[in-house]
């Protein structure tokens, strides 16, 4: 019998072909999931708006179904979405008070893309106010729990769309990663996760964080998942000029790499320089280290890899994060000029404002205070990405590996309200370089742990492949406690 709870999307399309369930029944068995146990039961807030449409929605598509007119690989299938998707009919506000209630006329290129394949957006999720920090906290909605442990955060900033998806609020989930946002949510909630090549998904509709940075792409509960929806969204987009990269270098499916046996005859690089030294850092680089061993005994060769001066290719004066944090304000203010119905103009108004949360406050003034880009430093630290790219591609190339792998953040998700630490998101986002979380097991106390493998430009089919192999061979997934199937759904 078809249960709802960790089916994947071909197990849905499966069971909507041989009629035993509906779309509408997707949708109200996601609904009833939502109100049990998002202000409910645990309580882990992932969710923020619901479409007050997906209903009617899911009855077109069920009646597209008996029509014999399905019309994409998504057809029927319940999809979230982060807040700072534009969703027509439905609130974006990236978290934050100051855009409370505004409802944007067109979907993001993204979102009409899903919805192009089928997909039902049932619902937009939280997220850490203007994607600004990794544990999902902000003035709109407050604090997004973790659904392994309610007490800790969910990663960030797509926290709301993977707490919602390791919780089966939907099939699958987008996010949006400048600096790790789709990758530490993954590690944090035991999915997987891809933040493409820079240039493969389109930003356009997205609320910015940093152009130079920012990419939309795909949380599920599978490598499969993730793989069905990339190739729903990939590709050329004449609004946003970064896309026209990605032309000729995506294949016929992603869904073609979905192979067993992809590490067998893999060379994989361990980054030592990014398990960590502090003793803090050991719980995670031990069960990571396992993880690569695992990838050893079903075929790879697993070897460790140094990039000469590493640490100072992914440094600066602010951590990392110097070209974000300038680009922000230039980026979100030509953003908000852009849609005249937004309910504030700029940063400046957000901060005139006072509706923003004060943990992210000390951001937006920072960023208010960039009088230009146009400067020495900001431009010798976009030089200095393309260093980082080619130095570790060179790594790639003398070593003769197919990925680099390594924790996507160093420590398990903190207690809420605490500091979370040991983030590894800049070598794939200061590098634009893919890379895929796969769930890699659990802390002792039951604290999901990823591992990210990074590819070279356009490998997303050979990350996905390796991803796959491992996941099918170990499914160190687990449902979280305390979220049972309920009764009278699917």
């Amino acid at each position: 019998m078809f249960a709802l709870p960790e089916a994947t999307i071909p197990q849905m399309q499966s069971a909507l072909a041989a009629g035993t369930i509906t779309s509408r029944d997707l949708v109200n068995g996601y609904l009833a999931r939502i109100a049990a146990y998002d202000q409910a039961g645990p309580a882990i807030n992932a969710i923020s708006t619901i479409n007050p449409a997906a209903l009617a929605e899911a009855d077109r598509c069920d009646a597209e179904r008996r029509a014999g007119k399905p019309h994409g690989a998504l057809h029927g299938i319940p999809v979230i979405v982060k807040d700072n998707y534009e969703t027509a009919g439905m609130q974006t506000a990236a978290g934050s008070a100051s855009l409370a209630g505004w409802i944007p006329p067109a979907d993001a290129t993204l979102v009409a893309r899903l919805r192009r394949a089928g997909a039902i957006i049932i619902a937009k999720s939280n997220m850490h106010e203007f994607a600004y920090g990794i544990t999902t906290l902000g003035s709109l909605f407050g604090q997004t729990r973790n659904p392994y442990s309610p007490d800790r955060n969910p990663g960030g900033s797509s926290g709301g769309t993977g707490a919602a998806i390791a919780a089966n609020f939907a099939a699958v989930g987008m996010g949006s990663d400048t600096c790790g946002s789709i990758r530490i949510p993954a590690a944090h909630n035991s999915l997987a996760g891809i933040r493409p090549t820079q240039g493969l998904t389109s930003r356009t509709g997205i609320i910015p964080l940093s152009h130079t940075q920012d990419i939309g792409g795909p949380m599920g509960r599978s490598v499969t998942d993730i793989a069905i929806v990339l190739d729903a969204v990939a590709g050329y987009d004449p609004a946003d000029a970064q896309t026209a990269e990605s032309i000729g270098n995506i294949p016929p499916s992603y869904t073609d790499a979905l192979r067993p046996g992809s590490l067998q005859g893999a060379r994989i690089g361990l980054l030592g320089e990014l398990f960590g030294t502090d003793p803090e850092d050991a719980e995670i680089a031990a069960i990571v280290r396992t993880a690569a061993a695992e990838m050893a005994g079903l075929g790879a060769e697993v070897i460790e890899v140094t990039i000469p001066d590493l640490d100072a290719l992914l440094i600066d004066r602010l951590g990392g994060g110097l070209v974000l944090a300038q680009d922000f304000k230039f980026d979100l203010d030509a953003y908000l000029a852009s849609r005249p119905t937004a309910p504030v103009r700029s940063l400046a108004e957000v901060l005139a404002s006072g509706l923003f949360h004060k943990s992210v406050e000390g951001h937006l003034r920072n960023s208010q205070a960039v009088e230009s880009r146009d400067t020495k430093e900001y431009w010798q630290h976009l030089a200095k990405r393309e260093q980082l790219r080619w130095a570790i591609l060179q790594a790639m190339a003398d070593f003769r590996v197919d990925a680099l792998a390594y924790p996507p953040i160093r420590r398990k998700a903190n207690l809420v309200g605490e500091i979370q630490y040991g983030s590894n998101c800049r070598l794939s986002a200061n590098s634009g370089l893919p890379a895929i979380v796969v769930p890699a097991g659990f802390t002792p106390d039951g604290l999901p742990v990823g591992i990210e493998l990074l590819g070279r430009a356009w490998s997303e089919a050979r990350l996905i492949g390796l991803a796959f192999a491992y996941e099918q061979a170990t499914h160190h997934r687990r449902v979280p406690p305390g979220m049972p199937a309920l009764a009278g759904t699917p």
